[in-house]
């Protein structure tokens, strides 16, 4: 690894204190092009850059090391490491509705769950949990007793180690209280596997995706999308998520614009008119 990356990881782990999850994923990026170009990153130029990633498909994964890049570039440009101010234009991709559930669609998948045992008091325990606080998986899995105050959580480890206070829904409480009176461990931490140590992420996963057929993400966006047709302000619910940016919460106002539309065409009179006025054309 080149000094002046060297110096930008210890920037954004000092610094910025990005999630582990994002400095390794930076890291990682921008590591892997300077080993195949045998040259400093801050040395390459675009064309070099671009025959690297060329072969990369799909436009998120492409996206993501472009926007590594970037930020590096933007860097070395403010410490003066580089007299000039680069950017890569990123692909364009198609905004996508984020994938969500209702809550009746949920409530059906948490009744395939057997609540005889602990396990399974745990597991309908966090799919509330996860829908009823719009946590991020990493942030549910990092919750720990004291984090429970009264009827809101702490959220101590969000994005760049941000603190915020989100409420909990009556219904998650009673059923994490009824998982914890049933565990045989008395831990800190919420979310336990069956031998006592803290649930992995593959396993939250594997829970969510046997009741629901989806990630734990989707019940961030579940959670996001119930607040917004609801008439929930969009900078609430930016708090809420935990969001740094209001841009980072507008994709939810598709979710709120596809739900007028169908509204509308549902209820308003003159929803169907022009189909009336094709029939009658064909008279």
């Amino acid at each position: 690894m080149s000094p002046s990356l060297d110096a930008f990881i210890e920037y954004i782990t000092v610094i910025k204190a990005l999630s582990p999850r994002t400095i390794e994923a930076y890291s990682h990026d921008l590591s892997e092009i300077e080993k195949s170009t045998h040259k400093d990153l801050i040395s390459l130029d675009s064309k070099t850059v671009f025959t690297v990633l060329g072969t990369i498909v799909n436009k998120r994964t492409l996206n993501r090391k472009l926007s590594a890049i970037n930020s590096f570039l933007d860097f070395c440009h403010r410490n003066r490491f580089d007299s000039a101010s680069s950017k890569f234009p990123l692909s364009k991709i198609p905004k996508n509705l984020p994938k969500y559930l209702t809550y009746d669609t949920i409530q059906t998948g948490l009744e395939w769950i057997e609540r005889s045992e602990w396990i399974g008091l745990r597991d309908y325990a966090m799919i509330l949990f996860l829908y009823a606080t719009g946590a991020r998986i990493s942030e549910c899995l990092a919750a720990e007793e004291g984090d429970i105050e009264g009827e809101w959580l702490r959220i101590r480890h969000g994005k760049g180690e941000k603190e915020r206070y989100v409420p909990i829904a009556e219904e998650a409480l009673r059923a994490l209280r009824r998982y914890q009176d049933a565990s045989p461990y008395s831990k800190r931490t919420l979310w336990l596997n069956y031998r006592g140590e803290p649930l992995s992420r593959i396993s939250a996963f594997k829970i969510t995706q046997k009741y629901l057929g989806v990630s734990p993400h989707a019940l961030r966006h579940s959670y996001a999308t119930a607040l917004i047709l609801g008439g929930a302000d969009l900078r609430v619910v930016q708090e809420l998520l935990g969001h740094a940016s209001l841009l980072t919460t507008q994709i939810y106002t598709h979710v709120q614009k596809h739900n007028l539309q169908e509204t509308v065409l549902k209820h308003h009179p003159m929803a169907n008119l022009s189909a009336k006025g094709d029939q009658n054309d064909s008279l």
